[in-house]
C-alpha cells in the first residue's frame, strides 16, 4: 500500500514539473520587440556628447539592448538623410515603459535641442 502511495506522490510531482516546464518553454518563445528611431541631427557633436550616451544608458538600466546606431546606408532610393537607431526589447510594455519613464525624459530634454525624432515598435517574428 505504502508503495501505491509513492508512485502516485512521484507520478504528481512529475506532472506539475512537466506543466512548470511547457509553461516557461512558451513564456520563451514570445518574440522580442523592436524599436527602431529615425534621428534628424541638427548638431552632431553636441548630439554624441550630451544626448547618446544618456539616452543609451537609460535603455540598458530598463532592461533593453541597443543593436545598432549610425547613419544607415541606402540599399534603394536616395540616401538617407538621418541617423538609425534599433533596440530589442523582452516585450511593448517595457519598451513603453523606458519611453515614458523619467531617466529617458530627461534625456529627451537633451536631445531635443539636437535632433528630431520619430520611433516604431515593431514585434519580432518567432524562430
Amino acid at each position: 500500500m505504502k508503495t501505491r502511495y509513492t508512485v502516485a506522490l512521484s507520478m504528481l510531482a512529475g506532472a506539475a514539473l512537466g506543466g512548470a516546464a511547457i509553461q516557461g518553454l512558451h513564456a520563451q518563445a514570445k518574440p522580442p520587440v523592436y524599436t527602431v528611431s529615425e534621428i534628424q541631427i541638427t548638431d552632431l557633436d553636441a548630439y554624441l556628447k550630451e544626448f547618446a550616451p544618456v539616452a543609451q544608458a537609460s535603455i540598458k538600466a530598463a532592461g533593453g539592448k541597443v543593436l545598432a546606431g549610425g547613419p544607415g546606408t541606402s540599399l534603394e532610393g536616395a540616401p538617407p538623410a538621418t541617423r538609425v537607431t534599433i533596440q530589442m526589447w523582452d516585450n511593448l510594455e517595457k519598451a513603453k515603459a523606458w519611453r515614458n519613464g523619467a531617466e529617458y525624459k530627461k534625456a529627451r530634454e537633451i536631445g531635443d535641442k539636437y535632433a528630431k525624432f520619430r520611433a516604431i515598435a515593431v514585434e519580432g517574428t518567432p524562430q
